[in-house]
């Protein structure tokens, strides 16, 4: 009987640690969807907001961009919205860790995935 009553407190264990995991992530998934990344350019010209997914959810641009050639703002912009994602993907390792952990199957995917996307960006001296 000793064997059944430890077979069966090992199972009720596993079973807690797995829905604890899954309430963690959960909740990592509940932080996530709420994230936005921020950045600008050098002199505040340009500056980008993107939501959760990476996507732009705003670009504001100052009278200043005038002085750029429609290239020149091309690449600008590109750029900055290049590191509001990376910035983003700093959010959300940051949630990794406050919910289920770099060091999970979870955390690993989740930063996999956002360092794939969203590599952080050198900073590229002024032209």
């Amino acid at each position: 009987m000793n064997d059944i009553d430890a077979a069966e407190e090992w199972l009720d264990s596993w079973a807690g640690q797995v829905n604890a995991q899954a309430q963690r992530s959960v909740e990592l998934s509940r932080r996530v969807a709420a994230l936005t990344g921020s950045a600008q350019g050098r002199d505040g010209a340009i500056r980008v907001t993107v939501g959760s997914a990476g996507q732009v959810e705003r670009l504001d641009l100052d009278d200043r961009v005038r002085e750029l050639t429609g290239p020149r703002l091309a690449e600008e912009i590109m750029s900055v919205i290049q590191r509001a994602q990376a910035a983003l993907s700093g959010q959300v390792a940051e949630q990794v860790r406050a919910t289920v952990g770099e060091d999970t199957e979870t955390g690993r995917a989740v930063l996999q995935s956002f360092e794939s996307r969203f590599p952080a960006q050198q900073e590229q001296d002024d032209r």
